[in-house]
């Protein structure tokens, strides 16, 4: 695995797992938009984003241009709560499109 993708693999990893605990937070709870579906597709999107980069995909970086616009959107829909996890997920997914930009470019 290239070291170019170490950050951006990392990045991806945070989100994934801040998507996921925001997820289960939010079971049960109102939503007055699209969290936590889209944690759902940002969580996917992470996943597979890592799998490309470490075997090297030579599509890593098409994989890691989807994957910031996902984080993007997620970013704008948790932001928009006051819950605690959501800022954090929004927060990992702004820094994950950051670095997953960075790779496909």
């Amino acid at each position: 695995m290239k070291t170019a993708y170490q950050k951006c693999i990392e990045a991806c990893q945070k989100c994934l797992v801040d998507c996921q605990n925001c997820l289960i937070e939010m079971v049960g709870k109102e939503s007055m938009n699209d969290c936590p579906k889209c944690c759902v597709e940002c969580i996917d999107a992470c996943l597979v984003s890592i799998k490309m980069m470490s075997a090297d995909s030579k599509y890593a970086a098409d994989y890691c241009k989807l994957c910031a616009e996902i984080c993007d959107w997620c970013a704008e829909q948790c932001s928009q709560h006051d819950h605690e996890h959501c800022q954090i997920c929004a927060e990992s997914c702004r820094q994950c499109a950051e670095e997953c930009r960075k790779m496909a470019a």
